[in-house]
């Protein structure tokens, strides 16, 4: 009983999260990936999970990543970017979307609970550790903003001159 206490005092004696490996999480780069995880997103505390390359966070888990899964090489999916990253979104069983690296070997998958949180935020805090995958010469042809909508580039002013 006071061993019960006590996991309870230190760690909140959080369930193990259930994940499967990814197929290739055993390459050694996602052992950079996860060693550099943060301890939390989004305010969402990062949790223990039973599978090689994963990581996950919130109670109950809200986010989820897989180190490993199989490289995308061409896809239909929409692409959405934050900053250097490139990122597919499969929205199939929205409003739980998954976010796969495209252009990066070995691939990361995160799925994100949109119900809880917006993916921009933590897609952009996951950056740092999905720099340590590397880049493989793909890239979207097209490019979505974050919200869904095709992104263009905003036009410069012209300038009118002063009588």
């Amino acid at each position: 009983m006071v061993a019960a206490v006590f996991c309870a005092l230190v760690t909140g004696c959080s369930p193990i999260v259930a994940l499967d490996p990814a197929p290739h999480a055993n390459d050694p780069t996602c052992a950079d990936v996860i060693v550099h995880l943060p301890s939390t997103l989004e305010n969402l505390p990062r949790r223990e999970t039973n599978a090689q390359a994963t990581g996950a966070w919130g109670e109950p888990a809200t986010i989820l990543l897989r180190c490993g899964v199989t490289v995308p090489v061409a896809s239909d999916l929409p692409c959405v970017q934050t900053d250097d990253i490139q990122w597919l979104r499969d929205d199939s069983k929205a409003p739980t979307y998954v976010f796969t690296t495209y252009g990066r070997t070995p691939a990361i998958a995160v799925v994100i609970d949109q119900k809880k949180l917006s993916p921009g935020p933590t897609l952009q805090d996951l950056e740092g550790v999905v720099a340590y995958t590397k880049p493989n010469g793909h890239e979207c042809l097209s490019v979505e903003d974050s919200l869904g909508g095709t992104a263009s580039p905003t036009p410069t002013p012209t300038p009118t001159p002063t009588p």
